[in-house]
């Protein structure tokens, strides 16, 4: 993977150097320039005060204050981009002082030709907050605040873009160090009981307690980085793009790292620790958006490529994501709805271990094989690869009143496969210029063992935010 990357940098490095180098793009597309420009520095930001709660577990989830320091420098062909957050709080009762770097990075920037070098969140696809093409944006799906996208998080990458004309860009992407979504299984209730018939002397339930270890990740070494290709058109009648990724998943799953019987103590509960675990994978993807009048229909597909030989619980099946979309603005609504489905390759139904209470090694061996046999149905759950096909929903439906001072959203989803749903609604206030009120709640739920049903303990709840830019 080294020579590959040396490979892309330098044939990206080499073609480029015929063309002339006398216009730049803006902070995020593109905007002229001439080496008569004077340096631009900007600095800008916001302060705000966030409020997270009303769950089962937890009167508040989050109460957090933070400061966000905005900058960009623009000169010649040099570029700069940086937000820094500085942000204390408590966060699952638990208090935190945090410097996080949403992004910063440094570039260069031409008429034909860009790189970019640091921490940077890359978004692909097209669709609405479903993409299985972007496999590059770990997340952080417990952070909670008003704006989902704060859920974002950086990679330290290498970024190059190529303009093959200019309705046609080549994208190439490089990331030597893997960085994983963040999960907070631990704050999930997995402890159960497990009751247990058909014995030839009754016996209570058996208590399983579930520990979750340290996640395994991959060596840092360049063989295990990521690498990223798209090409992007952005034709007057339709915008669409293929791209193609080798590399671990930030959405990974678990393994069952060691099962602790009682050997004296009956009543002593079963102890499983599990361990976050990383795969490999290649995805192939293809996005569109068409524009029909007041109407536009985007869509979004991958095809992940997974080996799976030794048929690790961790490791999901290969598989074909895709979603389908409209966007239609009536009487200044505006109504996103898409549909979100997934088709396993090779699926198998897990077979659920039975107890043969007339044989002892069954005995023996039956809390083991159960054990298993869940923590391989969670995996599926967290990959929706419960079933062989997965289908899903989602609509979104907003409007801004007054002149775009009030603005209400409301957004819905629902699993056909899972039967779990979700809604979240939100009104934000523009009270002023700078100053801005965004209120909310959301709430999911879903059948007994669903995902929906250990999180919505933890996540669900009403939010409020106040917010002073500059």
């Amino acid at each position: 993977m080294k020579k590959l990357f040396i490979t892309l940098g330098l044939t990206i490095f080499l073609t480029s150097a015929s063309y002339s180098q006398s216009l730049f793009e803006s902070a995020m597309d593109s905007v002229s320039t001439n080496s008569d420009s004077k340096p631009a520095l900007s600095l800008n930001g916001y302060a705000r005060g966030s409020v997270y709660g009303g769950s089962k577990n937890y009167d508040l989830s989050s109460t957090f204050a933070e400061l966000s320091l905005q900058g960009k420098f623009d000169y010649k062909n040099a570029f700069l981009q940086s937000d820094v957050r500085l942000r204390e709080g408590i966060f699952f009762n638990e208090r935190q002082r945090q410097i996080q770097l949403k992004e910063l990075y440094a570039g260069y920037r031409s008429e034909k030709f860009d790189v970019f070098l640091g921490n940077q969140i890359i978004t692909w696809g097209r669709t609405d907050g479903f993409n299985p093409t972007n496999n590059l944006t770990p997340n952080d799906y417990f952070f909670l605040t008003a704006n989902m996208d704060d859920q974002k998080l950086s990679n330290f990458m290498l970024r190059m873009k190529y303009r093959i004309t200019p309705l046609i860009e080549l994208e190439l992407i490089g990331i030597p160090f893997y960085k994983e979504s963040n999960y907070r299984y631990d704050l999930f209730d997995l402890n159960r009981e497990v009751s247990v018939a058909n014995l030839p002397v009754p016996m209570p339930p058996i208590r399983v307690n579930a520990n979750f270890d340290k996640i395994a990740l991959p060596e840092r070494k360049i063989k295990n980085g990521s690498i990223g290709a798209r090409i992007n058109f952005e034709l007057p009648q339709v915008g669409f793009s293929l791209s193609y990724f080798r590399g671990y998943d930030p959405y990974h799953g678990f393994d069952l790292q060691d099962i602790a019987l009682p050997t004296t103590d009956p009543t002593q509960p079963v102890v499983i620790t599990y361990q976050p675990k990383t795969y490999l994978k290649n995805t192939l993807g293809a996005d569109f958006a068409i524009p029909v009048s007041d109407w536009i229909f985007r869509g979004e597909m991958a095809y992940n490529f997974v080996e799976n030989k030794d048929n690790r619980m961790y490791i999901p099946k290969s598989d074909f994501s895709y979603v389908f979309g409209v966007e239609k603005s009536w009487n200044d609504f505006i109504f996103i709805g898409q549909y979100i489905g997934k088709r396993v390759s090779d699926f198998s139904k897990l077979t659920e271990p039975v107890l043969n209470p007339a044989d002892p090694n069954s005995l023996m061996a039956y809390p083991l094989e159960m054990a298993k046999y869940e923590s391989s149905l969670f995996n599926r759950k967290i990959f929706n690869q419960q079933e062989k096909t997965n289908h899903a929903m989602s609509l979104t439906i907003s409007r801004s009143f007054a002149y775009e001072v009030w603005n209400a959203e409301l957004t819905g989803f629902y699993n056909f496969t899972s039967e779990e749903w979700m809604i979240r609604p939100q009104l934000s206030w523009k009270i002023n210029d700078a100053l801005a009120l965004a209120l909310g709640a959301q709430y999911m739920k879903g059948p007994d063992k669903s995902l929906f049903s250990y999180s919505s303990p933890v996540l669900n709840g009403a939010f409020a935010e106040l917010k002073v830019s500059f």
